[in-house]
């Protein structure tokens, strides 16, 4: 025999005994945490139950494998379950966890908490004088959840950290339709289309709005706005990500521990919009499936991604039942890649709850953006977590605090319609008020200040950035009470710095053509 095969034969026995030592040392552990757990019963200093303390042990456990990752007890998933059956209304808002605290990741278009002058970034502090410090987000989420017409405080804070500014606003229950597509337009000879969500009709939505926004057109331009969108699953953005690419390319592969979860996701057939032009909007709050359609169209060169650095959330999760009380738990089986080989996921290992959500909208370390990958024309992309856009824009100015109290007390509304009258109705004076940033500043934004300080005895005060948002909104305000809702949307798109940039883009990338060329 060969000294080799002895050597092999010699390493069996050893192979043999390595599970039963995991085994035993998995059994040893066991054994540690029931000691602990009948310790902590017999001795400490006030009574705790088991269940609160196997509880806290399996949250504990889960926070050290990612932040997504969470236990469902039975109550929180019938409640759940019953909001998927419309049994349950809703506020309008998404929350999220961010930095150690509740954050509102979006707020539904339209829904009362929309009214009330609750943005994206507000911390949630409590919900019916109820603290929710130490809460998880989709808990917070379950408890803004509940009859049609309940109404519902909402403490919120905004501003820094260490001395924010605290405003709490009354926001009701409604039934709200899960719709993907928010707003179609048509913008100076440019298709629009902001997608909001993910919902299960998302593709067929995005089909019928990108029809309506080109129909009439000569040339087929289109903006993809999913700023502010929270995604959905990852079918649901294979489908819209399938309407813009040609039949068979990869839109997304989901690696996974186990065989099953690896699996290439290609566009599933021929769709009319393959020859569209196409700019896609993005905000460090695009996440989850719509960071994988913006990485799919970046990565085969069908769309210029503008805007800031995505979220960088891309899991594939599974809810497992738990027995025996019909608990259950979301576990991450999976991480999704964009078609060049980019984790879209931003890296959570060896970092808190609260060291991840800081990053959000960032690239984390400068050693996760090292790696580069290839779009097919050969453009060089980084991964890093999130989507990158090509084009790096400011973000919007978050507004001061004291502007969500002036929207929830109607101060904004008392200011805008009563100037809304006084504007002349001609389409010369409805076009002139679209772009007079000086006559919003005097004729509405001065008022409101007043109004304010007298009301509410604060110094009111904002940054030029700040005051132009302000402005803004009351203009808008006042062309829909003057015009109509129709031309208040297309006011707003008309002064959102993004779409102008993204409009820009197209004409120069890809001008119109003259009456007499084809």
């Amino acid at each position: 025999m060969r000294p080799h095969s002895l050597a092999w034969l010699a390493l069996v026995p050893a192979l043999a005994a390595a599970p039963r030592l995991r085994a035993q040392e998995t059994y040893q552990q066991l054994q540690t945490f029931s000691y602990l757990l009948s310790q902590v019963r017999l001795n400490y200093v006030t009574p705790v139950g088991t269940d609160r303390l196997v509880r806290a042990a399996i949250e504990g456990m889960l926070r050290a494998l990612d932040p997504h990752s969470r236990f469902v007890p039975r109550a929180e998933n019938d409640r759940w379950l019953a909001w998927r059956a419309g049994e349950l209304a809703e506020t309008g808002i998404i929350v999220e966890d961010e930095e150690g605290s509740v954050s509102v990741a979006a707020v539904i278009r339209g829904s009362s908490a929309a009214h009330k002058g609750i943005f994206p970034g507000d911390r949630v502090l409590a919900l019916d004088d109820t603290l929710v410090a130490g809460t998880p987000a989709h808990a917070v989420q379950l408890r803004l959840l509940g009859d049609a017409g309940r109404k519902i405080r909402i403490r919120i804070a905004r501003g820094p950290l260490a001395q924010p500014e605290t405003l709490t606003v009354t926001v009701k229950n409604e039934v709200l339709r899960p719709r993907s597509v928010a707003v179609t337009r048509q913008i100076q000879g440019i298709g629009y289309v902001r997608l909001a969500q993910f919902s299960a009709e998302a593709a067929k939505e995005t089909r019928d709005a990108v029809n309506h926004a080109l129909s009439g057109l000569r040339e087929r331009r289109l903006i993809l706005d999913l700023r502010g969108n929270p995604g959905g699953e990852v079918l649901a953005a294979v489908n819209v990500a399938s309407e813009f690419l040609p039949k068979d390319e990869v839109v997304c592969r989901t690696v996974g521990r186990r065989a099953d979860m690896d699996r290439t996701f290609v566009s599933d057939g021929d769709h009319p919009f393959t020859d569209v032009q196409l700019v896609v909007l993005i905000d460090r709050h695009t996440a989850s499936a719509a960071e994988i359609v913006a990485g799919a169209l970046q990565d085969h060169d069908r769309a210029a991604i503008l805007g800031r650095r995505s979220f960088g959330k891309a899991l594939v999760q599974r809810l497992f039942p738990v027995p025996p009380n019909g608990d259950a738990v979301w576990l991450t089986v999976g991480l999704v890649h964009s078609p060049s080989g980019r984790l879209i996921q931003r890296r959570y290992a060896g970092l808190t709850a609260d060291q991840y959500y800081a990053l959000a909208g960032g690239g984390g370390t400068e050693q996760d953006t090292v790696a580069t990958y290839r779009t097919d024309s050969g453009r060089t992309v980084r991964g890093g977590g999130g989507i990158a856009p090509d084009s790096e824009l400011p973000a919007r100015a978050q507004p001061p605090l004291w502007w969500s109290a002036a929207v929830d007390s109607g101060v904004d509304l008392a200011v805008a319609d009563s100037v809304a009258p006084t504007l002349g109705s001609d389409p010369g004076s409805r076009a002139a008020w679209s772009r007079d940033t000086t006559g919003w500043r005097l004729r509405l934004l001065r008022p409101l200040l007043e109004r304010v300080r007298t009301r509410f005895r604060v110094t009111a005060t904002a940054d030029s950035a700040q005051e132009l948002e302000i402005a803004k909104e009351l203009a808008q305000r006042a062309a829909e009470v003057r015009w109509s809702a129709d031309f208040a949307e297309e006011f707003a798109l008309d002064n959102d710095q993004d779409v102008r940039t993204a409009v820009a883009w197209l004409e120069r990338t890809h001008p119109a053509r003259t009456a007499g060329r084809r």
